[in-house]
Order: C-alpha cells, then sequence, then structure tokens
C-alpha cells in the first residue's frame, strides 16, 4: 500500500504542478491581454497571442455548433483522463520517466477540461511563427500533453515499454 500511495503522490504533483500552471498563465492573459491581442517576445519568431480555441487541437470541430464540441470535448477529455489514469496506475515503478509521461499527459487533460468546463473553449496564448506562417497557438496545459506523449512514443520507438 505504501508504495501505490507514493506513485499517486508522485501523480498528484506533477498533474498538480501542470494544473496550477497552466490556469495561473491563462488567469493573467484573461485579465491582462484583450482576446487576439498580440504582445512579440521575439520578433518574427514568438509572441504572446490572447487566442480562444472553441476545437481540439488545430481547430479540431471548430466550425460545429458549440452545444456539440461541449459535449463532444467533455467526453472525450473525460475518457482520455481515465484511460491515462489507468496507463499510470499500472505503469511498474521499473519505468519512472513512462509514469511521468502519463502524469503530464493527465495533468494537461485536466488543465484544458476545466477550460472547457468554464469557458467551452481553450484559453491558448503561445505563438510561435516564422514570418506569415504560425504554429496553432498552445498553452502550458497542451505543452505538458504534448511532451508526455513524446516521451511515450520514445518508449513505444525504442522498445521501452514494460513487458506483460
Amino acid at each position: 500500500m505504501g508504495r501505490d500511495k507514493t506513485k499517486y503522490i508522485k501523480l498528484a504533483r506533477i498533474a498538480g504542478i501542470i494544473i496550477i500552471l497552466d490556469l495561473i498563465s491563462k488567469a493573467i492573459i484573461l485579465s491582462k491581454m484583450p482576446l487576439y491581442h498580440s504582445i512579440p517576445i521575439i520578433p518574427g519568431f514568438f509572441s504572446i497571442t490572447h487566442i480562444q480555441n472553441p476545437g481540439g487541437a488545430f481547430g479540431l470541430l471548430a466550425s460545429q455548433s458549440s452545444s456539440l464540441r461541449y459535449i463532444f470535448f467533455i467526453i472525450v477529455s473525460s475518457l482520455a483522463i481515465c484511460l491515462i489514469f489507468f496507463f499510470y496506475k499500472n505503469t511498474p515503478k521499473t519505468h519512472p520517466l513512462l509514469a511521468t509521461s502519463f502524469a503530464m499527459i493527465f495533468g494537461g487533460a485536466i488543465g484544458n477540461l476545466i477550460d472547457r468546463f468554464r469557458f467551452g473553449k481553450v484559453v491558448d496564448f503561445l505563438d510561435f511563427y516564422i514570418s506569415n506562417y504560425h504554429w496553432p497557438a498552445f498553452n502550458i496545459a497542451d505543452s505538458a500533453i504534448t511532451i508526455g506523449i513524446g516521451i511515450f512514443i520514445y518508449h513505444i520507438l525504442f522498445n521501452k515499454l514494460p513487458s506483460s
């Protein structure tokens, strides 16, 4: 039981830090920047830009009705959180980096789910671009999810997954 408790404390710490940083950063953007306002940080490459994404990654379903998007993303996000928790729970102690990746994805998914519940959309603000070519804006939760998935893919590609 003690080992399980430590494992869940690690999940709570990692996910909690991501959620807190995500919520704080979004609160700052919401309180200090008008929608679509942009502040260049590295001209020609990176700006802080207040965007609210009603869709999913890369604007998925953004043109659908708000009710459909809300229901779809709440259900899909909730199922993803449950699945990630299952993977985390079943990751052996011998794979701490893999467990960390699942905790990062878990925290990021909760951060964006909170936005979906509160606003029906996700607050994004990290805007990378070269000239007029922009990567879709994202946030801290998205960053944690992306890094976590990258670590998971590393484990798949290099056959580092736990054997069953």
